[in-house]
């Protein structure tokens, strides 16, 4: 196996989670229900996205935070995410930049966690 190693690389491990993701008992509704139709618009991002978080491509323009925002989804919601996440990381590629994919995951998670709590809470955590 190799590592991750530019755009082709995302695009693979992207389209394999969410395939992933859409087949999943607990995620594949929410999912479904945010993204009802045409799904390339939302992986064209989520390839953004990834490139810009593990190779500084600054490419990607937007508020990740701000579209999880009103969803329901909580701690399970995460862990599962973060499961098949790191599956489909570890079932592809191995190597640094791999590990740096799936401890990024693992920090957005905990970050979206805490400030989604944050808001239900009625505290006052921006929303960015």
């Amino acid at each position: 196996m190799t590592d991750i190693q530019g755009p082709d690389d995302i695009k693979l491990l992207i389209d394999s989670f969410y395939f992933a993701v859409r087949k999943d008992e607990l995620l594949g509704p929410i999912f479904q229900q945010k993204i009802p139709g045409d799904w390339a618009p939302h992986l064209q991002v989520m390839y953004s996205f990834w490139n810009s978080v593990l190779f500084a491509s600054g490419g990607y323009r937007g508020n990740p935070f701000m579209k999880h925002a009103g969803m329901p989804i909580y701690s399970q919601h995460f862990e599962r995410w973060i499961v098949l996440f790191h599956q489909t990381i570890d079932g592809l590629f191995a190597g640094s930049v791999a590990d740096d994919a799936k401890q990024k995951a693992v920090k957005m998670s905990l970050l979206f966690q805490y400030k989604l709590n944050d808001i239900r809470a009625g505290g006052t955590t921006p929303l960015f």
